[in-house]
Formats: C-alpha cells, structure tokens, sequence
C-alpha cells in the first residue's frame, strides 16, 4: 500500500493541478474517518503518511480527566492508566492502529471518502481560480441550455450565461464557440458555477482592450460606457495626449478595429464619442450623431436642458428614445431635450426630416452633395424619399436606402460609407452599423 498511495497520489497531483500536501490531507482524513467507523472506535484519530516513503501511521487519541468523561473524546484516568500507568490529567492518550490493518480498510473502506476529499479539493481548486478572473473574457463552447440559460464547457468547469444576461440579437446552437465575460463565480451545493455574461458593458470595454494597444497600454482611457444589449453602445474615451486621437483609435483604419468588435457582438452598433470635462461639451458630444444648438446644465440638480433643430429632435431622441437615453447613462445627467418650434415630433413611422420636404429643397439636396461621390440626382432622390442628412443616412438601416431608386446593395454600402466618411472628418463621433 505504501508505494500505491505515493504513485496515486503523484498521478492525481499531475493530472488535475492539485497541490500535492492538500491531497496527503486529503487522503490521511479519509483513512481516519474509515477507520473510526471500521474499528468502532471512540475519540479522535490521527493518521499520517511518511511524504518520502509512503508509510502509514495511525493512532487513537483521547483527553484524559479525573471524572467521568463528558463525551468520547474523553477518557477517565482511571481507564487511561490501564494502557498507561503513569499519565496524568490533561494528557493525551495514544493508542496505535495496527498498520496491517489498517491497510486493510483503507482498501476497502476509504476509497469513497478519498473520492470525494479529492473532488472536493477539486473543486475549491477552480474555485479560487475562477474568482480571481471576474471582468476577465473566457471562451467557451455550447453544450446545452437549462430553462433559457446557456452552458458553456470551459474546459475544466461550465459557465453558464442566465437569460437575463444574454443579448437580445443572440441565439445560439450546440457546438458554437462564444465569448463570454465572466460576472462572478459563486459556490453551491453543486459546486462552483461560473456566472458569464453577453449583455454586461463590461464585455464591450475588454473587447476594446483587446483590440486596441492603446486602451490596453493607457493612453488611451475608457471613460464611461451605456450599453442596450443587442442593440446599440455609447462608449466616451479621452487621451492626454493632445497628438493622439481617441476616438480615431478605438475606430482603427478603415473603421477594422471597431468593426471586429461589431462583428463579435453580431451587429450591436457602437457609438464612440470623445469625452470632456465640461458637461457641457460632453453632453453635445453623447447626443451624437444629432447635432445640438445649445445645452443648459444645473449641476445642483445634474439636468440639462438640451435645444436642437427642429430637424434633428427626432434623431436626438432616438428610437422609442434610446439615444437620449444611452446618453444620459453615459453622461450621468439627466437630460431633456428641446426644439425651436416647441419640442413637436414628426409622426410617428414618418422619415427624419419628412417635415421639411417642401422648405428648402434645394438647400437640402446642396447639403448631401457634400458627401464623397454624391451626385445632385441621387442626392435629389434621398431627399424624396426622406433622407435630408448625412447623420440619417449614415444611421438608416440599409434596406430602407435600397428602397430609394437605381441604389442596389453595393451602391448602398458604398453611400453609408461615404456618409460616415463625412461624419468622422467632425472628429466628434464615429457609429458603426
């Protein structure tokens, strides 16, 4: 048994990471409690295992008092004194287990107690590996789903993503690989479950980290983030350095770098706006991409009364009112916005602008031949259709442009494109699609 308990013992250490003095913990309290319970014995036993050559000791250990003894880890020394003549009160009295015996229950009663210190320490192991990675991004893949959550396989423990931190726009299938950031893990009588997340703007702000050097390096700050999972992200960022442009950053060449992120988050689109000190200039920044005329701010009270355009409340507002909302969370302000002619809104389902077709035609289609390759015709047929802005063209959903005529899906890519082209060169915002 000796060399046995050594090469089991070196075989679990190198197959699942458990430190090795944990395991002869382990496996010298197992073969005490199989011990009491074979030999009936009363008081507490102490076992050890030589570290070098495997061997096994083993005793049982009682108090000794001058009364009667008040549970069985106690002994009257009138008993002890039969074993030892000379003990005294307050002594220990030691009995050895026979170590040929002894081996025998270890083999034949031990095994499903060493099983489960095993599993157990196991367990406490991935634990305290995982409770040190909360706001870390693992990688997982689907294995299953339990009423609406998402089990991910880890590798050596699963995640699992609850409905409520799942993504609107996301379903998943068996077999997938997904990344997931990790909330917390928590120990039950299951054992540890790690909690992941999709829907947490803490994923949006490691995936920029990853994917751009200088988040990671800190030149580049992350300084608030609003997130509506599935749907849209404000993100503020700020550099010290006047020669570094944050947001020119986080977007990357050609827009690669937030569209890899885009990509990961399966369309989610991302607003990335340049952060300020003064509210102010911060305010007008996370109302992007509507262009505001003037903000008025009560820093006792944190609102702000925000006047745009006429043309530009709706787009200000946003859709069943996300922009003003993702800007108010970005900012911390509470923030009401207003027009010229009174706050009154197009109808509802109308195109962005539709009230001023008719004033100003003229003025509207010059405005949009300002975008790269824009053609006065094309630029005629958007304003028709509803489109009297680089900002709605640049937002607009691409199958509400392919409706407008002799634009095809390339033809609309490509006009997006140019429009966001436009809208970047304010060096204020970027919003992906």
């Amino acid at each position: 048994m000796n060399g046995d308990i050594l090469l089991i013992i070196d075989a679990i250490h190198r197959e699942k990471r458990i430190d090795k003095e944990l395991l002869f913990g382990a496996v010298e309290g197992a073969l005490a409690t199989a011990s009491r319970k074979s030999f009936d014995l009363k008081g507490e036993v102490k076992v050890h295992i030589d570290r070098q050559t495997g061997g096994v000791s083993a005793a049982s250990e009682r108090l000794v008092v001058e009364g009667e003894p008040e549970d069985e880890n106690q002994v009257s020394l009138k008993e002890a004194r039969k074993v030892m003549p000379k003990i005294k009160p307050g002594e220990v009295l030691s009995i050895p287990l026979s170590p040929d015996k002894f081996g025998r229950i270890a083999a034949q009663t031990a095994k499903q107690v060493i099983i489960q210190k095993i599993r157990e320490a196991e367990r406490e192991l991935v634990f305290n590996e995982f409770a040190g990675r909360a706001g870390d991004i693992v990688t997982g893949t689907v294995v299953r789903f339990e009423q609406g959550a998402v089990v991910l396989d880890l590798g050596r423990m699963e995640g699992i993503i609850p409905h409520r931190e799942r993504s609107s726009r996301e379903d998943y299938y068996r077999g997938e690989q997904v990344r997931a950031y990790v909330l917390e893990t928590v120990k039950s009588e299951a054992g540890p479950q790690i909690i992941l997340s999709r829907g947490n703007p803490g994923l949006v702000k490691r995936l920029f980290e990853m994917e751009v050097p200088e988040i990671a390096d800190g030149l580049v700050e992350v300084k608030s983030i609003a997130r509506e999972a599935g749907d849209r992200t404000k993100l503020a960022v700020w550099c010290s350095e006047q020669s570094l442009d944050p947001v020119g950053a986080c977007v990357g060449v050609r827009g690669e770098r937030v569209k890899t992120i885009v990509r990961e988050l399966r369309g989610e689109k991302i607003d990335i706006v340049r952060w300020h000190v003064e509210p102010e200039l911060f305010i007008t920044n996370a109302l992007s991409p509507a262009k505001v005329l003037s903000v008025k701010c009560n820093p006792d009270t944190k609102e702000a009364v925000v006047l745009v355009p006429d043309d530009q409340l709706s787009l200000a507002i946003g859709k069943k009112g996300q922009n003003v909302r993702l800007a108010a969370k970005l900012t911390g302000w509470h923030i009401d916005i207003t027009s010229p002619s009174g706050g009154k809104e197009a109808p509802a389902g109308a195109p962005e602008g539709a009230s001023k077709m008719g004033k100003g035609l003229e003025k509207l289609v010059g405005e949009l031949c300002a975008i790269p390759g824009m053609d006065e015709a094309l630029a005629r047929r958007l304003v028709e259709a509803g489109f009297t802005t680089a900002e709605q063209i640049a937002e607009a959903p691409a199958e509400d442009l392919a409706g407008v005529p002799d634009l095809d899906a390339d033809a609309v890519a490509r006009l997006k494109d140019a429009a966001a082209s436009l809208l970047r060169g304010g060096d204020e915002v970027v919003s992906t699609e």
